[in-house]
């Protein structure tokens, strides 16, 4: 019994740190924030234009995930991906925020 609680606790701690997988934050980007942010929309960012997400940077990761969460401009609550986590959010940011 030891053994399998000590297995599990392996799993769980891996599982909790694991990163989101790149394949899919391109997925949720093409289902979600591409229709915004691929297009010239005024005051958005547009996708891997590193220039422009440098000030949003710089602010963090935490303050860009909890603006999308809240919305922003035209930007609605969670954007356009209602199931994302703040994972999700951040990578998708992060994808977004990196040259192409």
């Amino acid at each position: 019994m030891k053994k399998m609680l000590l297995v599990l606790s392996f799993l769980i701690a891996g599982t909790a740190n694991a990163e989101v997988d790149t394949a899919a934050v391109k997925d949720l980007y093409g289902k979600s924030c591409v229709y915004c942010h691929a297009a010239s929309m005024p005051n958005m960012p547009k996708a891997h234009d590193v220039a422009a997400w440098e000030a949003r940077m710089a602010k963090g990761i935490d303050a860009l995930v909890a603006s999308v969460k809240t919305g922003k401009g035209a930007m609605p609550p969670k954007g356009m991906c209602m199931t994302c986590t703040d994972e999700q959010y951040a990578a998708l940011i992060t994808l977004m925020a990196s040259p192409q």
